[in-house]
């Protein structure tokens, strides 16, 4: 379900409770921006972990927008604790983490602390929108055991999210091997070199 930007449904997140936590003021004012002109009035801001955790302590939250904060990665460190943490009410909260690189160690990363979903910068409005709509309507179920906390990170036959213009390399690599085999022609090798 792609959103069109010249769409005229209107989305209101005026009753939700959203933390943000960013470490760049340029970034923090993005996230503002974009999640108030989506009509979010209650924007809980930490500019770290520490502060984040204090909010925690006296907040329910609806959804959390954690960046990954840089390569040391305290993002993904504080969404692992988030998920193993006493703080019963928000242990199951959304989170969609944003981060400048999405190299494939990233998103697996972030998969693994617990987060829903990650966004690469420079976020754009309507990219943000269909994320929260996706986290939103996909509704995984929680996993706690030993190893992992959080959303069911197994994925049966879904789509991309919308917003994904292209498919990894692998995927074009498998396809174009198909096609050229259906056609009675080379194999594999010749697809991959």
């Amino acid at each position: 379900m792609a959103l069109s930007a010249t769409s005229r449904a209107r989305f209101n997140l005026s009753e939700a409770r959203i933390m943000l936590l960013e470490a760049t003021p340029l970034g923090m004012q993005v996230l503002v921006q974009i999640l108030s002109g989506f009509g979010a009035k209650d924007i809980v801001r930490a500019t770290n972990t520490t502060e984040a955790r204090d909010y925690l302590d006296v907040n329910q939250f609806d959804l959390m927008v954690v960046d990954t904060l840089g390569p040391e990665g305290h993002g993904y460190d504080f969404v692992h604790w988030l998920r193993r943490s006493e703080f019963k009410m928000n242990r199951h909260v959304p989170v969609l983490m944003t981060t400048g690189h999405t190299r494939a160690a990233d998103v697996q990363r972030a998969r693994d602390c617990g987060a829903h979903f990650i966004m690469a910068k420079p976020l754009t409005a309507i990219g943000v929108l269909e994320r929260i709509l996706w986290i939103a309507r996909e509704g995984r179920q929680f996993v706690e055991c030993d190893r992992y906390v959080g959303p069911d990170r197994r994925f049966r036959d879904i789509e991309l999210p919308p917003g994904h213009p292209r498919r990894r390399r692998t995927d074009k690599i498998i396809q174009s091997a198909l096609a050229a085999d259906a056609a009675g022609g080379e194999a594999l090798s010749k697809v991959a070199s």
